[in-house]
């Protein structure tokens, strides 16, 4: 992200929001470990500068892969370019309107031709294994259900009076609408994307003008675990949802307060009163479930710094762990450190 903080430092006030936006759109790729090109980098500076418009934008980044086929979907790089470039022109315009349909057009504009089922409500049961529940899902809403319960999440909302609430009620209302909306899980990929960038364009239309959209470009995977564990509850285990964790993003989002954000906090297995983990989460027994691993299988281009950053972890502590999965044989490493990927040898 420091590739745009120059705008920012610079103080021109288009440039400056412009970045933001880019930020913004290039962050939330990390919700599912996904990271955008050097080309799509350079090619949005170029729109920072005023040189090339966001449509331009997008036709280049088409040119480019037309030009340029993946050898490998490993990273989905191609993935990340356009969608960061779709979030960044949604994020552009000043246009909104609170209803399911805006919801499915949102995510039809961010994964046309990239998803078959773009802006298509599922019509199949999922279930996705999480880092942050030690390898257990949310249970997502029915298919046969979705259609009826996306229109009455949304009209409960337009229901909902804001008048008289005081700050911290607003922003536990709009945890619990937002948390409510991405459980439906209403598409079978791009839920956390979609439900961002709605949230966003939403809060502008509340009249939230300061929010600080760039935060996504930090904790954009801390807001995801946040809506899991609103969503998740084992009452057996003693674990309980709880939207505590949604709750300091969005304070931190809207009114410019400085909660801590540690995504180890999230993590079922975390003891927030020591700030520390359950040893549980340091071995490597259950290769689905380590910390680290799960990071790499989400991603074999992620770098040590980019785990230790998500994780809030130390570098060298981030080090060790991936020389224990190398020393396992869970693990390998093809290609230099800067250039190279990860392999996974067991577990896939």
């Amino acid at each position: 992200m420091e590739n745009f903080d120059e705008y920012l430092r610079q103080g021109e006030p288009n440039k400056a929001e412009k970045a933001k936006v880019w930020k913004t759109a290039i962050g939330l790729q990390q919700v599912d470990g996904l990271k955008p090109s050097e080309y799509l980098i350079k090619t949005a500076k170029h729109n920072i500068e005023g040189e090339i418009s966001i449509e331009e934008v997008k036709k280049r980044i088409e040119s480019y892969y037309q030009q340029h086929p993946s050898k490998t979907n490993d990273n989905r790089t191609e993935e990340a370019d356009k969608v960061s470039a779709r979030i960044a022109e949604i994020l552009g315009e000043q246009t909104f309107t609170f209803s399911p349909a805006e919801y499915l057009s949102i995510h039809r504009r961010l994964f046309s031709g990239i998803y078959e089922f773009a802006g298509k409500i599922r019509d199949y049961n999922i279930t996705k294994k999480e880092w942050v529940l030690n390898g257990e899902t949310v249970l997502y809403a029915s298919a046969d259900s979705l259609k009826e319960t996306l229109e009455y999440d949304f009209e409960q909302e337009r229901k909902f009076s804001y008048k008289g609430l005081s700050e911290h009620e607003i922003v536990e209302h709009l945890a619990h609408f937002i948390s409510y909306l991405w459980q439906i899980h209403i598409f079978g990929e791009g839920n956390t994307r979609t439900t961002a960038v709605f949230l966003i364009k939403y809060l502008r239309k509340l009249g939230f003008k300061k929010v600080i959209n760039d935060l996504f470009a930090e904790n954009s995977w801390y807001f995801r675990n946040a809506l899991v564990r609103a969503n998740y509850e084992d009452v057996s285990a003693g674990i309980f949802s709880t939207k505590e964790f949604l709750n300091r993003f969005l304070s931190n989002l809207i009114l410019q307060t400085k909660h801590p954000l540690k995504n180890r906090e999230l993590h079922i297995l975390a003891d927030p009163v020591n700030d520390t983990v359950n040893p549980q989460l340091d071995t490597v027994n259950d290769t689905v479930n380590d910390t680290v691993f799960a990071l790499i299988k989400q991603n074999n281009a992620i770098t040590a710094k980019e785990i230790s950053e998500k994780l809030n972890l130390s570098l060298s502590s981030v080090r060790r762990k991936i020389k224990i999965l190398k020393t396992n044989g869970q693990l390998e490493r093809i290609g230099s450190d800067k250039t190279g990927h990860w392999k996974i040898v067991q577990g896939d």
